[in-house]
C-alpha cells in the first residue's frame, strides 16, 4: 500500500521526455522559434506593455565609476529600482552585465554592500558582489531586485516569495515570467536612455534564484546576447522535483514540454557558461552535467559548440569567480 503521493509524482518525472527536445536532424531555427513561443506561454507571457516612466532618482560620482539610481514601470503598478555602475575609465561603448541575485537580502549584495547581518558572509563567502566585479573589470553593471526580493517584497530575514508566486498563478502568470517580463524591459529602458551601452553586448548573470531567472529571460529574449547562470541550471526531477525548494522556482505543467537542458539550448548560439558547484546538494552536479549534454547537442547544431562551457566549482552552493570570468571572456571575446 501506497499513501504518499509523492511516490505517483516522482514515478511520472521519472518517466516523462520532454515533447519540445531538439531532435538531431529538425532544423535548428524552427525548432528555437516553435520552442520559445512555447516556454513564453507556460510562463504566462507576454504581460501588457505600459509606459515605462523612467526617472533618475540620484547620481552618485567616485573616483572609478558612476552609480546611478532609476526607477522604471515595468507593467501596470509594477515598478523595478535599478542601480547602474559605469567605469569612469572607457574607450567606445560599454558591455553590460546585468546581476540578478537569488534568495538573499537584495542587490545590494550584488553592490558590495552588506545591509543586514549575515550579508558579508554572504557576500565575502560566495563571490556575490557581482556589480562591484563587473565595474572593476571596465564593463556596466546593472543590478536590480527581482520580484519578491530585497526591496521588492523581501524583508531583513530574506525574500517573501510565496504570496506572489501563488498569485501569479492563480492569474495564469507565473513569478519566474514576471522576473523574465522585468528583465527585458530593464533592457529597453537602458538602451532607451544610456547611450554609452553596446545593444550588442548585454549579458545576463546570477547565482541561485538569479540563475533560475537567467536561464529563464535568456531563453526568450534573444538580445541578452551572453548568459552565465551559476547553482541553478539542474534537471527538475533531482533539484526542485525530489527537494523542497521555494516556490518561486515552479512552472506549472513545464515538464511535460522541458527540462533544463532544453532552455539551454534555446540560447544557442549565444554564449553560455553554466557555473556549478561540485558539492552543490540542491542542484545535484550529476544532474547539472546530463543537462549540459542536453545543451551541448543544440549548440553543435547551431554550429557554436565552443560557445558552451560547463564550470563546476570545487565547492557548494555559490559563485566562482576565478573559474567563471575567464571563461566568460574567452567565449564573448568582449574584455579588451
Amino acid at each position: 500500500m501506497s499513501l504518499d503521493p509523492q511516490v505517483r509524482h516522482l514515478n511520472l518525472m521519472k518517466e516523462i521526455k520532454p515533447a519540445y527536445r531538439y531532435q538531431e536532424g529538425e532544423d535548428f531555427a524552427a525548432w528555437q522559434e516553435k520552442a520559445r513561443a512555447r516556454l513564453a506561454e507556460v510562463l504566462g507571457l507576454p504581460l501588457t506593455r505600459c509606459e515605462e516612466n523612467f526617472r533618475i532618482e540620484w547620481t552618485h560620482e567616485e573616483e572609478d565609476k558612476t552609480e546611478i539610481r532609476f526607477v522604471f514601470t515595468s507593467e501596470e503598478d509594477v515598478d523595478v529600482g535599478c542601480h547602474l555602475v559605469l567605469p569612469k575609465a572607457y574607450e567606445g561603448k560599454l558591455p553590460l552585465i546585468i546581476c540578478l541575485q537569488g534568495h538573499a537580502t537584495g542587490m545590494h549584495i550584488s553592490l558590495g554592500r552588506p545591509k543586514y547581518p549575515g550579508d558579508e558572509e554572504t557576500i565575502n563567502g560566495g563571490d556575490r558582489d557581482f556589480a562591484r566585479q563587473i565595474v572593476a573589470r571596465g564593463q556596466a553593471a546593472l543590478a536590480l531586485d527581482q520580484r519578491g526580493f530585497g526591496e521588492r517584497g523581501g524583508t531583513p530575514d530574506g525574500p517573501a516569495c510565496h504570496q506572489p508566486a501563488v498569485q501569479a498563478m492563480l492569474l495564469g502568470r507565473t513569478l519566474i515570467g514576471e522576473r523574465c517580463w522585468d528583465v527585458s524591459r530593464a533592457i529597453d529602458t537602458v538602451l532607451a536612455h544610456f547611450p554609452m551601452i553596446d545593444a550588442d553586448k548585454i549579458a545576463l548573470m546570477g547565482n541561485s534564484g538569479g540563475g533560475t531567472a537567467t536561464i529563464y529571460a535568456a531563453a526568450l529574449d534573444t538580445r541578452i546576447a551572453a548568459a552565465m547562470p551559476s547553482c541553478a541550471f539542474c534537471g527538475y526531477l533531482p533539484s526542485i522535483g525530489a527537494q523542497h525548494h521555494c516556490i518561486c522556482n515552479y512552472v506549472p505543467g513545464i515538464m511535460k514540454d522541458f527540462d533544463m537542458g532544453d532552455l539551454g539550448a534555446l540560447i544557442a548560439p549565444r554564449p553560455m557558461i553554466v557555473v556549478s558547484g561540485q558539492h552543490d546538494g540542491i542542484f545535484p552536479i550529476d544532474s547539472a552535467k546530463e543537462q549540459a549534454d542536453v545543451t551541448r547537442v543544440a549548440y553543435r547544431a547551431a554550429g557554436a559548440a565552443d560557445k558552451f562551457e560547463h564550470v563546476v566549482g570545487k565547492e557548494g552552493h555559490r559563485f566562482y569567480a576565478a573559474d567563471a570570468w575567464p571563461v566568460f571572456d574567452r567565449l564573448t571575446g568582449w574584455r579588451k
